[in-house]
């Protein structure tokens, strides 16, 4: 049975069955929640993950949010009330371990050779002289003094320890009533984990609701405006609408949940799914204008038996590519491998068999003019333009693109990755406002824990503790480093004067940091030191609190640690969530690189296979090569960091833009088989083909530029990044392939003499 008579048999059941699999897949789609915590994205198995855990289980699992107020004076009577108001209206929500503010803060002091622990405010100064003799207590106290206070006296910092037994909403909605029902003239900053989950659980179902609308209505304008035919446009779009809720589905028949991450995976269904069905209404048109004898049956006829082959191997391509994605870490973006590398298919399946099948049943449309003689389409009259610049100077045009590409690789010089997640809200949230003001004025918003098992009132343990202490806080990014070493060299000072050999030391013998930590539980209150060690004083923490710029700052203290470490004799453990947002944003790279080459070398593969040689999957594989190094390359120029997004940014550009290469492999291979010799068989290319390329590649690109209008602003970044990559990858299908092809004449093109032309001529024809 011939292909095109497989379509006219059995084009109804290929109608009714399509149908029926996509509303069966709506059913799921009801079933989709969303998962806005990025640890979460991490195997259980990587290390940071581990060691949090570890802590976690002598610790509780609790999370920190950082409440910043903000005055010209914090001391100020009125600004001092509101902060002791909500400082007390937190610590009476049970959603919180612990509440340490300005008015939590101890003050160690001696009395007559006793040791006193006393809050650091005891009463608000009500007059001028008051605050002054509060604020020289305050400077005296490190505890307090850029801690809690910054140190000019504009910032003050409530933190709050989340014993993580209510959901992130709930939690927000605490501390939003709590600042509503205190209110006052300061501004207020907050940052934390549960905020950033929450917000961008939010703009997850915002993005949703809004893109991929937007991104339809700009498709379906934008094929009408290509094609002037109302099954230009509602074929393609049909094949689009049905992909993305096949695509969707499976997220929750899968079991898997909606990511930051999976916001593309619709935009990315909505760019590639109607490539296909592009290429088949471009055909259509083409035949029906220069072929006007043929019936409607046999356009579609020939239309199938043309594009079957090269349309398949692009959607295998195309497969390949974003299968690379399995390659990666992060597990949201094997799982969107997964689901759009199905939903890929299943959009190929649908323009091979339900696009002809539907196109059989109708009647010709009249023909485009645009099609027939000089080109006068702008499009059209582009790439006439362009096939005579190419076949006259294609030395001229390798020699560009070669120089443009030193360029550009140039710029990976600077190309550097994330070391958070910060920049999924935009830099004006209160959120990332809050991170920068703790950076600046309280030692930083990064933390790193290393829990020490052992005696925590071991003299030998808190003397390591305690060098590990002066050696951190040596480092420029590191602002403060605090564990019961530090509360031990305290109550040193208050219970020894200066110039015994005590002061300021931790004792030699545990029996006298025994009696230190019972003094202090005797005069203050015992919960001071739940922070730094477990009931039965067998575990300890050290908390390292620090700024990083990029990874490379982390690495440094990690480093420092790694020698601290080499010399330590007691077990121990280093945690805590900046090293998971470490290891999420540094995967990236890996990941990256990890599903680059595995997409590039399968793409090599199948284009070898394709064309029978491994000159053709060398050469196939150049337009991308050269769009992924230009486009990271632009990115080091432009200061523009690779995050959990825009990593993924390699894998799928790589499957878009293989198609555009493939079918112009093809088409030149046809018009060589025609008869045509390489610069007419260009030329013919560019001016048949290269049509159906171009419309294809500007659906792509106005199907992603629905990320500008994001929440998130890494998914606008991407949203760039990709247009810009599959720019690229146009241009260079269009100009670059056919110069080389020009210039080297590939063998893999010609056709075989053994068949003859004329053989070859009533086969296609």
């Amino acid at each position: 049975m011939k292909k095109g008579d497989f379509i006219k048999r059995y084009r109804w059941f290929i109608i009714g069955f399509t149908v029926l699999i996509v509303g069966l897949c709506i059913i799921p789609l009801t079933k989709t929640r969303i998962n806005p915590d990025l640890e979460s994205y991490l195997p259980e198995t990587m290390e940071s993950i581990q060691s949090d855990r570890r802590i976690e289980e002598a610790f509780g699992d609790e999370e920190p949010i950082m409440i910043v107020m903000k005055s010209d004076d914090v001391l100020k009577t009125e600004t001092l009330e509101r902060l002791q108001k909500l400082d007390r209206a937190f610590s009476r929500q049970p959603a919180f371990k612990r509440v340490f503010s300005l008015f939590g803060t101890k003050n160690i002091i001696s009395d007559y050779g006793m040791m006193i622990v006393d809050p650091v405010i005891k009463r608000i100064p009500k007059d001028r002289e008051g605050v002054e003799t509060l604020r020289d207590e305050i400077k005296e106290n490190d505890l307090a003094y850029g801690l809690v206070v910054s140190e000019d006296f504009r910032y003050a910092l409530i933190l709050l320890v989340s014993n993580k037994t209510v959901e992130d909403p709930e939690l927000i909605s605490i501390i939003n009533q709590t600042l509503a029902e205190n209110p006052g003239p300061e501004e207020i900053a907050i940052t934390g984990q549960p905020i950033l989950r929450d917000e961008a659980n939010r703009n997850i179902a915002r993005d949703m609701i809004i893109l991929l609308p937007v991104g339809l209505i700009i498709m379906f304008f934008f094929l009408w405006s290509s094609f002037r035919e109302i099954r230009g446009v509602l074929l393609p779009f049909s094949v689009v609408v049905f992909s993305i809720i096949v695509c969707m589905s499976l997220i929750p028949l899968f079991g898997w949940e909606l990511s930051i991450i999976g916001v593309l995976v619709p935009i990315i269904m909505l760019a590639v799914a109607n490539n296909y069905g592009v290429y088949f209404i471009a055909r259509y048109q083409d035949l029906n204008a220069n072929s006007p004898h043929l019936s409607m049956e046999e356009i579609v006829e020939e239309s199938f038996r043309y594009l079957f082959m090269p349309v398949l191997f692009c959607g295998l391509t195309t497969i390949a590519g974003i299968m690379g994605l399995l390659g990666h870490i992060l597990i949201p973006a094997r799982q969107m491998g997964v689901v759009t590398g199905i939903g890929v298919g299943f959009a190929l399946l649908v323009s091979l068999f339900f696009v002809p099948s539907v196109l059989s049943t109708l009647k010709k449309g009249k023909p485009d003019k645009d099609l027939v003689g000089e080109p006068t389409g702008i499009i059209s009259r582009i790439l006439h333009k362009t096939g005579d610049i190419i076949t006259k100077n294609p030395k001229k045009t390798i020699a560009v693109f070669s120089i443009f590409l030193v360029f550009c690789v140039t710029g990976l010089i600077f190309f550097k990755v994330a070391p958070d997640s910060n920049n999924i809200l935009p830099k004006n949230h209160s959120f990332n406002k809050a991170i920068k003001i703790v950076d600046q004025h309280f030692g930083g918003d990064k933390i790193i824990t290393v829990m020490f098992e052992g005696d925590a009132k071991d003299p030998l343990l808190l003397k390591e503790m305690d060098r590990y202490e002066e050696e951190l806080e040596k480092m420029p990014n590191v602002g403060s480093v605090t564990s019961l070493s530090t509360m031990i060299r305290k109550m040193s000072k208050a219970l020894n004067d200066p110039g015994d050999p005590w002061y300021d030391k931790i004792p030699d013998s545990r029996d006298a940091v025994a009696q230190y930590l019972e003094l202090y539980s005797m005069s203050g209150d015992p919960e001071d030191l739940e922070q730094f060690v477990d009931f039965d004083y067998t575990r300890t923490l050290m908390t390292i609190q620090y700024k990083a710029a990029n990874i490379s700052d982390i690495d440094d203290i990690l480093d420092k640690l790694d020698k601290l470490t080499g010399e330590n004799p007691f077990p121990h453990v280093i945690g805590g969530y900046s090293l998971a947002d470490k290891e999420i944003n540094k995967s990236v790279a890996e990941g990256q690189n990890r599903s680059l080459f595995f997409a590039l070398i399968t793409i090599a593969i199948l284009v070898s296979l394709i064309f029978k040689n491994y000159r053709a999957g060398l050469l196939g594989g150049l337009p991308l090569l050269f769009a992924v190094l230009c486009t990271f390359g632009i990115m080091g120029w432009l200061g523009l960091e690779l995050n959990i997004v825009t990593a993924l940014l390699s894998s799928i550009s790589i499957g878009l833009g293989v198609d555009f290469t493939i079918q112009v492999f093809w088409r030149i291979k046809w018009e060589l088989a025609n008869g045509l010799d390489y610069a007419d068989s260009i030329k013919a290319t560019l001016r048949t083909i290269g049509r159906g390329i171009v419309v294809n590649a500007f659906a792509v690109m106005l199907g992603f530029s629905a990320l500008f209008l994001s929440s998130f602003p890494l998914v606008r970044l991407f949203g760039f990044l990709i247009i810009l990559s599959v720019s690229l990858c146009l241009v260079c299908a269009l100009v670059l392939i056919p110069a080389i092809c020009l210039v080297f004449k590939p063998k893999f093109l010609m056709p075989k003499e053994k068949n003859g032309n004329s053989g070859r001529n009533q086969e296609l024809k």
